[in-house]
């Protein structure tokens, strides 16, 4: 699974997935956009460079970046260019990327003639660009997902989700895991960004309560998957083997590499919030009273984000094994039945957090 937001496959606008992730979007575009507005810049000819970590199809990238780019134009000449580096892991579907950027009607390439889109085939748990070359970055629904794929995890066999798992030594595992991840996010982002260079992280949270959100809708996965397995299409053992490889993280982990001194790698924490976003699905409900599109939403958004990673579980894996496709098929038509049959808003805790480089 990649480290990119959990849009894993090109979708028209408007799906349920984009829908959902726009949840906390707009909120992250205009901090994002004051960023854009004070972040020090270097003179023309040298470009800006904007990063987007976890690219993935670049429809969350679209806005923010945008308004970022327009932040710069009231600030400098129009021709002064504007470098945008998307990065994602090797097998990300660059292709959609590219596509997204040159047809959106979001796309910053369609309202900015002085910006130029790249892109990196890297993981971000490694240095992608050049030291002190970054001076405004944008990551959202990347940071939570865990660097190790769920084969390479500890095995629990009551829950797909390890936060929601009666298994303490594999949530400790899995949170340690997590607490490494993110240091080494920050500390190749505290080289890569410039003296005054910022960066704005969009991810799961745990919210002040202990809760993670997404319960309705990970209780129904676990639910399907006993169905399935009592139907004999899938085995105990497969079931067993499907974990969905993400981490919220608290505001606690998410301050601890910067303990005690306050700056971890030239990094501080410029502000942090954690808040619950809108389930715009929920709120579409309460309009139309459609309990039946409701869960059919909520089940296409998980299918795309996360059935394959547990699709990978199977005996012959994602790819090689014959049941793959009706196994994806029959778990969202599972899921979105039993959210139809008991509807109920969904809890989606965030976490926003600002960056700032130490001036030289």
């Amino acid at each position: 699974m990649p480290e990119s937001s959990i849009v894993v496959r090109p979708e028209p606008a408007g799906t349920p997935s984009r829908r959902l992730q726009a949840a906390g979007l707009g909120h992250a575009t205009a901090v994002f956009e004051q960023l854009a507005a004070t972040v020090p810049l270097p003179p023309a000819p040298r470009p800006i460079v904007v990063a987007d970590y976890g690219a993935a199809t670049g429809y969350n990238s679209l806005l923010p970046i945008g308004a970022a780019i327009a932040a710069f134009r009231r600030r400098t000449r129009p021709d002064h260019a504007v470098l945008v580096t998307h990065t994602d892991l090797p097998d990300n579907d660059f292709t959609a990327l590219f596509r997204t950027l040159a047809d959106d009607p979001d796309s910053y390439t369609r309202k900015d003639a002085a910006s130029f889109p790249s892109a990196i085939g890297r993981s971000f748990y490694a240095q992608i660009l050049p030291s002190q070359s970054v001076n405004l970055a944008w990551t959202s629904w990347a940071t939570m997902w865990l660097r190790r794929p769920a084969a390479e995890l500890p095995e629990f066999d009551d829950h797909v989700h390890v936060e929601h798992s009666d298994d303490a030594a594999a949530r400790q595992e899995y949170a340690r895991r997590a607490a490494q991840d993110w240091q080494d996010f920050l500390a190749f982002r505290g080289r890569e960004l410039a003296p005054g260079g910022k960066l704005l992280v969009l991810t799961a949270a745990v919210d002040a309560q202990g809760r993670s959100g997404y319960r309705p809708v990970l209780d129904a996965i676990v639910a399907v998957l006993d169905e399935l397995v009592g139907e004999g299409f899938v085995s105990r053992d497969e079931v067993t083997r499907m974990t969905i490889p993400v981490l919220a993280r608290s505001e606690k982990e998410l301050r601890a590499p910067f303990a005690p001194a306050g700056r971890f790698e030239a990094l501080t924490i410029e502000r942090l919030d954690v808040f619950d976003a809108e389930d715009r699905f929920w709120d579409r409900y309460l309009l139309d009273g459609d309990a039946g599109a409701l869960g059919a939403q909520w089940s296409a958004f998980t299918s795309a984000a996360v059935f394959p990673a547990l699709a990978a579980a199977l005996a012959g894996g994602a790819a090689g094994d014959p049941r793959a496709a009706e196994f994806v098929q029959r778990l969202e038509a599972g899921v979105a039945a039993r959210l139809a049959s008991s509807p109920q808003q969904v809890q989606i805790p965030l976490a926003l957090v600002v960056l700032a480089k130490r001036v030289a």
